[in-house]
């Protein structure tokens, strides 16, 4: 059996890949690089000419071979990978008529728990959406607690205002849901080191993303500097980015995201690289049904895996042209029982999708005219 063709699928801000065999069994997968989708389609235009007419059930062989065949590395080619990854898992597992998390070595839990991802800003917007989520189920939240403007705030005044915020979100959820901190990459590294020394009484179970990526030396040094557990890795590409990120020390959750940091493949190396180091896996997630499914059939087969980050737009209509085995009850997903990876695609009904503003809005400008963050 052969590959017959690959499509390339750009839907707004999603991006999709479709690999199809002679047998006319495809697989779908799914591109995390949301920044930069036209990139990734590029990217995959080029792996075309070398998958068709290939043995889709050498998936390791592929994920070789796309990787190395340029002497580049980054975001859009790791997103361009794990699309074509994705895919080939659906495509094998659909043949042999298993769920793809059997082919992973079976599950390991049975059902995925969630963190949802709240929306709102200060206390009292926040507040009411973190009681709302545990109304419906949810033991993790997860929000960013800064306020507007805040690169015009002095140390003491950014930390009170973060620490009302959380405050007010842990009175209202109780000591029984774990609180994330999602910073978003916004505090230079010393406001991140007294950030986290503030928030620290209201023991979140990670606190993410502190500073920029730039540096993985920086960021593993901070995670020693903080008495919370850091969560990072949305970003990176690859297990050698990850075993320098953990090989720093500290307490850590790791934050893959499978259409980025290579695919299933990649990913389970990666979280058995974390497991070495007794780091807990909470993957990163929120670009729809398809990558949602993808982690969950990574997530049910690690023994360290915590909690997966959830975002209600899979519910929304914003992806009406997919059909999803995927069933949330609650703060959980039960594991899919369906062939492959458990979600498909109407492309003649998805037209176009959009579910994040445009680049050009995404970093934040202090009133000195300089760039303080970019989400």
């Amino acid at each position: 059996m052969r590959i017959e063709e690959v499509k390339s699928i750009l839907l707004g801000d999603i991006h999709y890949v479709r690999v199809i065999a002679e047998d006319g069994t495809s697989g779908l997968g799914q591109s995390g690089c949301w920044a930069y989708p036209e990139a990734v389609d590029a990217v995959v235009q080029r792996f075309r000419d070398y998958l068709i007419g290939q043995d889709p059930s050498r998936i390791e062989h592929h994920w070789h071979q796309l990787y190395r065949m340029g002497p580049f590395r980054g975001s859009v080619l790791g997103g361009a990978v794990s699309a074509v990854d994705i895919a080939l898992w659906d495509l094998k597992a659909k043949r042999l008529q298993v769920p793809i998390w059997e082919l992973l070595g079976g599950r390991y839990r049975d059902r995925i728990r969630l963190h949802l991802l709240l929306d709102g800003t200060g206390p009292e917007e926040l507040a009411t959406a973190a009681a709302a989520a545990v109304g419906d189920g949810f033991t993790a939240v997860k929000f960013d607690p800064f306020p507007r403007a805040h690169g015009d705030l002095a140390l003491d005044r950014l930390v009170e205002r973060v620490t009302e915020t959380v405050g007010a979100v842990r009175e209202v959820i109780g000591p029984d849901v774990d609180l994330i901190l999602e910073m978003h990459r916004k505090p230079r590294h010393h406001e991140a080191v007294a950030l986290a020394a503030a928030v620290a009484r209201f023991r979140p179970l990670f606190f993410e993303d502190a500073i920029q990526i730039d540096s993985i030396v920086a960021q593993g040094d901070l995670a020693r500097r903080i008495d919370v557990a850091a969560g990072h890795g949305e970003r990176l590409h690859t297990i050698w980015e990850f075993r320098e990120l953990l090989e720093r020390g500290g307490p850590q959750f790791i934050r893959p995201d499978v259409g980025l940091a290579g695919g299933l493949s990649h990913c389970r190396k990666i979280a058995a690289v974390a497991e070495a180091h007794h780091a807990a896996v909470a993957t990163h997630n929120f670009l729809g049904p398809v990558l949602t499914a993808a982690s969950v059939h990574l997530d049910a087969v690690i023994p360290n895996f915590v909690v997966q980050e959830y975002s209600l737009v899979d519910e929304s209509a914003a992806f009406a042209g997919h059909r999803s085995s995927l069933r949330r009850r609650g703060g959980y997903l039960d594991l899919p029982e369906v062939p492959g990876l458990g979600v498909e695609v109407d492309e003649e009904r998805e037209s176009e999708i959009r579910i994040l503003p445009p680049l050009v809005a995404r970093a934040e400008v202090s009133s000195d005219g300089s760039v303080t963050a970019a989400v």
